[in-house]
């Protein structure tokens, strides 16, 4: 198998390739989309390197055709005037020269079919190495349009991608400063303040029960001085 073979092998199976199919069944769609991309760049860049070389041979094949064409015909003229010569020759009874010419038709006869025979055999190959370049003309067109549908596929699936790993990184860190979560540092936080705020609120409750019980002693000792007061003013009376 030769080389241009290969490659239009490789470009109709890449060209044919169901891209739904692998990327359902990979395990890593985006390595797998990066590897195809790949495939499809360097094997186009092969085909089209292919395609010009099948070209050119073609075209040298078809300038050769063209020249057996001409020369084929070329010598059939030569080998009818070589006759007409040898023809006119034995009717005015000159039979060396009249042979003279017969053998030089027979020459030029000779080189015609030999030409035609190189045409004949040429134009099929000729046809055929068309063909192929025809196929691998259609293959390049489609594996283009794929390569360009994979970019994009490619393209919106690392977009994808990215999005989701923003989304997760957002819910975490709003995961991690949830003021209901008490085991979260704005937790813990919140917590420390709500325990000084009751120690304040605990000493400002101790300094008033110690200022009522310090009114409370004033009133005690004035009814000791009342008491006192109304007993000697009882004694006296008597």
């Amino acid at each position: 198998m030769t080389k241009k073979q290969t490659i239009l092998g490789r470009v109709s199976q890449l060209a044919k390739a169901n891209i739904n199919s692998l990327l359902d069944r990979a395990e890593d769609p985006e390595k797998m989309l990066d590897q195809l991309v790949r495939d499809y760049t360097n094997s186009i860049a092969e085909a089209e390197e292919a395609v010009a070389q099948t070209i050119a041979h073609v075209r040298m094949a078809e300038s050769d055709l063209k020249a057996d064409q001409e020369a084929a015909t070329e010598w059939g003229q030569k080998a009818a005037a070589a006759a007409k010569k040898a023809e006119e020759l034995s009717a005015a009874g000159d039979t060396e020269g009249a042979e003279k010419f017969t053998n030089l038709a027979k020459v030029a006869l000779k080189r015609q079919i030999t030409h035609e025979g190189e045409v004949k055999e040429a134009e099929p190959a000729i046809a055929a190495q068309n063909q192929q370049v025809e196929q691998l003309k259609n293959g390049l067109v489609s594996m283009k349009t794929k390569l360009e549908d994979l970019k994009a596929r490619r393209s919106a699936l690392v977009a994808r991608a990215r999005s989701a790993e923003a989304q997760a990184k957002v819910q975490q860190a709003v995961g991690s400063i949830d003021v209901m979560d008490p085991t979260s540092e704005l937790g813990r936080f919140e917590q420390k303040i709500k325990e000084q705020e009751a120690m304040v609120q605990g000493r400002a409750e101790a300094q008033a029960v110690s200022l009522e019980d310090q009114f409370a002693e004033l009133e005690d000792h004035s009814q000791d001085a009342e008491i006192e007061a109304r007993l000697a003013a009882l004694k006296n009376q008597g």
